[in-house]
């Protein structure tokens, strides 16, 4: 399986931005994707995931901010981030943990950049 991420950028603090990240060589029905993120000297940390059927996962400080979706027929999964902030600059990192044969796989794609800055 191979994810490609893109939509990092730089956009100054309110702005918007919107993530993108698509499967590749496995079509599967079942199970999540997400997006994490790292900020330099800090862990990385889940930002949302969604799972097949819906059922969503977000940070709480995030909720209300970040919107995650998807696109199950392409294995493709969106974020939209509003009213950022200089704290949501990171590394964000696409995941996909999809569920075959009652086996959980983990996938994950290289980070593309969001620096939020005047």
């Amino acid at each position: 399986v191979q994810l490609q991420a893109s939509g990092g950028g730089l956009v100054q603090p309110g702005g918007s931005l919107r993530l993108s990240c698509s499967a590749s060589g496995m079509y599967f029905s079942t199970g999540w994707m997400g997006w994490y993120r790292q900020a330099p000297g800090k862990q990385r940390e889940l930002v949302a995931e969604i799972f097949s059927g819906g059922s969503t996962n977000y940070q709480n400080s995030l909720k209300g901010r970040f919107t995650i979706s998807r696109d199950s027929a392409k294995n493709t999964v969106y974020l939209q981030m509003s009213s950022l902030e200089p704290e949501d600059t990171g590394v964000y990192y696409c995941n996909a943990r999809p569920i075959v044969g009652g086996i959980t796989y983990n996938f994950w794609a290289q980070g593309t950049q969001v620096t939020v800055s005047s």
